[in-house]
């Protein structure tokens, strides 16, 4: 029997080609979310059980199924973060310091862990880029959070997505439309619905709606509409919202069915899709969740904010690869392998960047790690640029010329090629 040690079911290894999407992903983020005044906060990844409890909703499938809880030594429930949001508000109030009137914005991105079946763009251990705004009860937070997400998923570079939009009304409106539903879903044969959507329709029917068995879903296209029962105040907002995404050319579409699947949400919700990943199609999503801080004990501050999935994200971008090295010092002689060490040393503290060989070894083998790595330029230290304290730099990217230099002034020319490099990109 082999003593391999294999990794957990779920959980994935990043090499760099993988990894560097997720960096490009993640520099994305930043650079976009705080041109819009949002900073960037860091919350644990493992959590008091009860806080997810609190904040999803225990008849949940995250709460009921998916997470990774355990006791730790003194027997206390803990659960490794099945998402970002609740954590986010875990922290704002424990700070305290709210006063009325304060806005704060935060965006954080890292690994969640849920317990469902692995499959294409979804693993145990994923990782999520989320965004909330804390304190601005204004539709207008809403519809900027939205344009804010598609400025980043444009930045990303991606096109083909789609926008859903729904409102799923308030704690005054929606008692009575979740009545309106546990009437429609009473009417049905119960053999109709699947297991789980039989005990939803009673505890929490508004998760029939986000069922995706087949069946399900062909029944909920006749239940009663959410937007046919919002409050006067939830119809407003929810058109006020619109009426700054029309004005901002933003496209969309109003799904009535659309709920998001933790119970927090009210009033504007939304999921970004795209028709390019197979069944898993939902690359992000949002929406308000008013009386969420509340709940967790701090003010009755509103919230909204929105989380997309990293790992679907990359499969829409797809590899991308590392940024080609600047050079690649070529040791051909033993005595040079110090002397090619600081010569690295010293064009990196330049701000260049590139290997070096740690030991000698011919020059059919050190230009095909050179050309392993796409550098731009092969610098080679063999015994006679040694003795005369020069190299030889070998172009990998143009002419394919060479020419031997002192160190300065290979310095020199490598900085001359980045600035052109840099050019010609602009």
């Amino acid at each position: 029997m082999s003593n391999k040690i294999q990794k957990i079911k779920g959980f994935a290894d990043l090499f760099p080609n993988e990894a560097a999407v997720f960096t490009f992903m993640e520099a994305t983020a930043r650079e976009v979310f705080e041109r819009f005044g949002f900073g960037e906060l860091r919350t644990p990844l493992l959590e008091k059980t009860e806080l997810f409890q609190k904040s999803i909703g225990e008849d949940t499938d995250v709460v009921g199924k998916e997470m990774f809880t355990f006791p730790d030594r003194k027997g206390r429930s803990l659960t490794l973060r099945p998402e970002a949001t609740a954590g986010v508000m875990r922290a704002f109030v424990e700070q305290g310091g709210y006063q009325p009137g304060m806005v704060a914005k935060y965006y954080t991105f890292g690994p969640m862990f849920r317990y469902e079946r692995p499959q294409k763009g979804r693993q145990r251990q994923f990782h999520q880029i989320n965004a909330e705004i804390v304190g601005a009860p204004e539709a207008q937070s809403d519809a900027e959070l939205i344009l804010m997400l598609d400025t980043f998923l444009r930045a990303l570079g991606l096109e083909k997505l789609s926008i859903e939009l729904n409102s799923l009304g308030c704690p005054a409106c929606r008692p009575l439309y979740r009545q309106a539903l546990t009437d429609f879903f009473n009417t049905l044969p119960a053999d109709e619905l699947c297991e789980d959507c039989r005990r939803r329709k009673d505890t929490n029917p508004l998760r029939v709606l986000d069922c995706k068995v087949p069946g399900c879903k062909a029944l909920v296209a006749a239940a009663p509409s959410v937007t046919d029962h919002l409050c006067d105040e939830c119809a407003e907002h929810f058109a006020q919202v619109r009426e700054v995404l029309d004005a901002a050319g933003l496209t969309y579409v109003l799904n009535p069915r659309l709920v998001r699947g933790l119970d927090y949400y009210q009033r504007t919700t939304f999921e970004i899709t795209s028709g390019d990943i197979g069944a898993q199609t939902a690359v992000a999503g949002g929406g308000r969740y008013d009386g969420l801080v509340k709940n967790l004990g701090g003010p009755d501050v509103p919230a909204t904010g929105f989380a997309c999935g990293m790992e679907r994200l990359a499969l829409l971008l797809g590899d991308k690869a590392p940024a080609a090295p600047d050079f690649y010092v070529a040791v051909t002689a033993p005595q040079a392998a110090n002397a090619a060490l600081l010569l690295a040393q010293k064009l990196r503290a330049s701000g260049l960047g590139g290997e070096v060989s740690y030991g000698a070894g011919s020059m059919k083998s050190r230009l095909r790690a050179a050309n392993r790595i796409s550098a731009k330029h092969c610098l080679i230290l063999g015994e006679e640029e040694f003795v005369n304290n020069t190299v030889t730099i070998k172009d990998m990217v143009g002419d394919k010329e060479q020419v031997t230099v002192a160190h300065e002034e290979c310095l020199r020319l490598l900085l001359e090629s980045r600035s052109a490099s840099c050019s010609e990109g602009r």
